[in-house]
């Protein structure tokens, strides 16, 4: 678990990545942060548009396969070219708002029949991984919450992330993770930064 002030150290450095990638500028310098940034962790950068909080922009590292400061690095420069949308430009970077989202390791989900996942699940403190094949489709712990969506809903929409029918997760040949994570986010553009706290339906 990230403090308040490392979780502000955390938004502060991708913010400063992504303008850094967008203006073609040098990326800043790793030292600065903490030895906690060192350690191995997933990580996301998701982007809103600051007037009505559209998604900019969301990549990021699932697994801990590199350090905290690599994951936010990489996806923090990743983030402002995310294939789903137009190239983000040196004219909006004052109208984003820069989140992070710190991924705790993805577990599988054991279940002895498919309904039972929705017992597996909770909205507002898991996010999903969903694999079948080469398929993988990913959605992170605020999105259920940010679209009040169900656990039913959850599974299918991660499923249709991964480009599988959205009723995938109940196939045998399907596998589910899910993990949590800690958003740390601008409340507006280059403004104060707060732990996002989620709350279920």
């Amino acid at each position: 678990m990230l403090s308040k002030q490392e979780g502000k150290k955390a938004v502060l450095f991708a913010r400063t990545i992504v303008e850094a990638t967008v203006q073609h500028q040098q990326v800043p310098s790793e030292e600065l942060l903490p030895s906690l940034f060192s350690k191995k962790h997933g990580a996301f950068v998701t982007l809103h548009t600051m007037s009505n909080h559209l998604l900019r922009g969301c990549i990021g590292i699932p697994e801990s396969t590199m350090s905290l400061t690599q994951a936010i690095k990489e996806a923090a420069i990743s983030v402002t070219h995310d294939p789903r949308f137009p190239p983000l430009t040196a004219e909006e970077l004052s109208t984003i708002i820069v989140e992070v989202t710190i991924l705790t390791p993805p577990e599988q989900i054991f279940v002895e029949q498919a309904a039972d996942y929705l017992d597996k699940v909770t909205i507002g403190k898991d996010g999903l991984i969903v694999e079948k094949g080469f398929r993988k489709g990913l959605l992170l712990p605020q999105v259920p919450v940010e679209q009040n969506w169900d656990v039913e809903t959850f599974l299918s929409q991660t499923c249709l992330k991964a480009g599988l029918s959205p009723d995938a997760w109940i196939d045998e040949e399907t596998t589910l993770f899910k993990f949590s994570g800690q958003i740390f986010s601008e409340c507006e553009p280059h403004g104060a930064i707060q732990e996002k706290q989620l709350n279920g339906p």
